[in-house]
């Protein structure tokens, strides 16, 4: 699992008849300490997060494990949303 922060939404009105009825976020992958790092992902949204959320992803073949009941083509879906980060004594 990775964290990221939600940056956007993704409209797409052509796409994969798999992806019909899937919220699609634009993510950008943070460390713990919520530093930005690498380039910005798009991902499956399963679990309603919204833009300035800090949310946490799974990527590859597994990605596609939380749409069971609706298979779809992803290579990284959105499984939660993070309440809180506590590194020692520190709350992010």
């Amino acid at each position: 699992m990775e964290l990221a922060r939600v940056i956007g939404n993704i409209w797409a009105t052509q796409k994969d008849e798999q992806l019909t009825g899937l919220k699609m976020q634009l993510l950008q992958p943070i460390t713990a300490e919520n530093h930005d790092i690498g380039s910005p992902i798009i991902a499956i949204d399963s679990v309603g997060a919204g833009t300035g959320e800090i949310v946490f992803y799974i990527t590859a073949s597994e990605a596609v494990i939380p749409l069971i009941n609706k298979p779809a083509l992803s290579d990284a879906t959105i499984i939660g949303i993070v309440d809180k980060i506590e590194l020692s004594n520190d709350i992010i």
